[in-house]
Formats: C-alpha cells, structure tokens, sequence
C-alpha cells in the first residue's frame, strides 16, 4: 500500500465488539487474568502493553518499514532507550549537529554512566571511518539537522558502519517516513519525537523506536522501555494514532511552502544566509535530493544585521508565533541559540522557522513587514 493509505489504514480496524470506526480509548492500567492465570486479551499491565499503544506500535512500524516499533512517553525516552541498551564501555560516534537535548543526554547522562563518545563532522566520509573505534556498537546520525539542517549521507554513513559491525540510527523526525525511510537506505534504527509531525497538533508528546529488524538489541530496548517504564499513556497513543492518518498530507503541504519560503528569504537583503536543504546553493542539496522525497518543513536563516536585529523579529510577527517546538498546523518562530542555553554553538542571529498549514503567501508577508522594519 501507499503510505497516503498505510497511515490511515495501518493496524486501525473496526473494534470488534462495538463496530466502532474510531477506536476506543483503553484507559485500564490493569487486565483480567483468565482461569488459568493467563492473560486472554494480551495485555497484563499498561506498562507493559496496552490496546492503544499497541495499535501506535503497528502502524509506526508498517508506516516507516520496519518489523517493529516501541513508542514512548517523548522522543528523548525513545533516544536514551537506545543508549541505554549499550553496555558500559561501548563507543557511540554521533553526529557533532543534532539536536541539543540529544547531546546533553550523552554528555551529562551516558558519558558518566560509562559509554564512550565522540561527536563528529560527518560532513565527508573519512571523519566517520577514522572516528570508529573497535568497540563501536553505534553510529547515530540526524538528517536533517536541528537548527543548520544539515544532510548525513545515510547509504554512506551505513556502508561505513557496516564494515565496523556497528548500527545505525537514524533520527528521522524532521523528515518522517513520508519524505525519507533509512530503514529502506540500510539504517537499523529510527527514532522519532512523535511531538512533532506524528501528533501535528502540538498537543500530546511521544516518541518512537522503529527497527529495521528485531534482534537481540531490539529486545535489550524492549527491556529498558519496560523496566524504565517511559512509555505513552492511552490517550497520548491515541492522540498520535489519529495524528498519524493526516501525516502524508499535512507534510507535504507544509514542505511545499517552507520552499516557498525559503526562496523568498534567500533574496532577501536582510537576511545573510538560509538553511534549508531544498535551496540548490545548500552544501548537500544533491545528497538531500537524492534520499528525500521532499525537503521538509523546518529551515533556519540568518539575519544580516547580528543578534539584536534576530532577536527582535520574532516579537513582531503576527502569524509565526514564538515559540519551541516544531511540527504542528501553526507557524512557529524561534531564536534558537537563545532557547538552547549559554553552551549553544548556534550562530547568534539564526531563527528557526517550523512552517505550518497557513498560506504561503500570508506567511511571507508576515515575515516581509518585519524584516523591512
């Protein structure tokens, strides 16, 4: 099936005991055992599994092209799942551009819990091969990157792994599998914050592990997620289920006009420079071209005048709304360094756009009366 049908048709059928289109809402933390102490409905306790969940776990499987898949309570329980599937020891190379959140967990977290780290410029394939080490177990990548979209060659990074016995992870909540599926360029793992464009309401957090394969590692993560118990409640896993039937469409409408977007800024004499991997002046615009189906909705521009002419162009938008986080049907503005903290290695005067579902036009004449100001 197409993926425009797999998000909504994806492990979604008719409750069978209703006939009810919508599913219901399973919000029991705990299931009847049968006379012999079994669990006939396949459900023992919700952290462990529940009707909801399990109906988000199948489609996000089927909809990225894996054999299976975990959702958790947001995409950083879903990442450190991962990491915490590792043993004491293990060498992690990570991307050096991901998302900061990402990076504070492995340095404040899983550095002192005992994996060793490296954080590297995969901007050509030799930084990669001579950062593996012979305990390299994974190589994690974000593609694009959070705030300087930033393109990974995934067939590259994955041929290079391979070679060193590590796997790859891929987090892919930028793109979704809508305009970009590592599992199917060879990735083992995607993660996703299913906060952002799985939900697309701004209105119930989440995130998921996707595999390309069930192992044994999968299941050490299967262990974490159950042990840790980071795991969404039934409304949030119905929430991000319903979410998900809208995906294909909202995506690439918003991509569209972050394009449009993006190209009226690069003509802008007020803005220094766009990041945004649709533009052919991008670094790797024939890379992302390569293994995107679209380009996405987030970009990122730098405004001539420094800091203080970035920062005030947020106050005065009126349909970009200032605020974290990205994926949702409204606009979102942000001065990104700022939000990251004093440690950010952001430049001073980049805002991060999320383009959302209102009209390109609109939105650009937002943007044009602030900047000309």
């Amino acid at each position: 099936m197409k993926i425009e049908t797999l998000a909504i048709h994806a492990a979604h059928t008719p409750d069978p005991s209703t006939g009810d289109i919508s599913p219901p809402i399973h919000l029991s933390t705990t299931f009847e055992r049968g006379p012999d102490g079994d669990y006939p409905g396949g459900h023992q306790y919700t952290r462990g599994s529940n009707p909801n969940r399990s109906m988000l776990e199948a489609a996000l499987a089927q909809l990225a092209g894996g054999e299976v898949a975990l959702a958790f309570a947001s995409g950083l329980a879903a990442i450190h799942s991962v990491f915490a599937a590792l043993q004491p020891g293990d060498h992690v190379v990570a991307s050096a551009d991901i998302y900061h959140g990402t990076i504070a967990l492995l340095r404040e977290i899983m550095q002192p819990w005992g994996l060793e780290i490296d954080f590297v410029d995969l901007d050509d394939k030799d930084s990669l091969a001579n950062a593996i080490k012979s305990n390299a177990q994974l190589v994690y990548i974000e593609t694009p990157s959070n705030p300087l979209l930033k393109i990974t060659d995934i067939t590259a990074v994955v041929e290079i792994s391979r070679a060193a016995n590590a796997k790859v992870v891929v987090d892919n909540t930028w793109a979704t599998p809508v305009l970009q599926r590592p599992l199917d360029m060879g990735a083992d793992i995607t993660v996703h914050s299913s906060t952002k464009y799985f939900g697309g309401h701004s209105d119930v957090m989440g995130g998921a592990v996707i595999v390309r394969q069930a192992d044994e590692f999968f299941e050490r993560i299967r262990n974490a997620q159950y042990l840790a118990g980071g795991v969404p409640a039934a409304f949030d896993s119905w929430l991000i289920r319903r979410g998900i039937s809208t995906l294909p469409l909202r995506i690439r409408a918003q991509s569209a006009t972050a394009s449009q977007i993006a190209n009226f800024l690069a003509q802008h004499p007020q803005v220094e420079k766009v990041h945004y991997p649709g533009l052919e002046s991008h670094p790797r615009h024939v890379i992302a071209k390569e293994q995107m189906q679209a380009f996405g909705a987030m970009l990122s521009f730098e405004v001539a005048d420094g800091e203080a002419a970035a920062r005030k162009v947020p106050n005065h938008t009126k349909l970009f709304q200032q605020a974290t986080s990205l994926g949702g049907v409204e606009s979102l503005i942000e001065h990104r360094a700022s939000m990251e903290g004093p440690h950010s290695s952001t430049p001073r005067n980049l805002l991060r756009l999320s383009v959302g579902l209102e009209h390109g036009d609109d939105l650009i004449a937002d943007l044009e009366r602030v900047l000309e100001k």
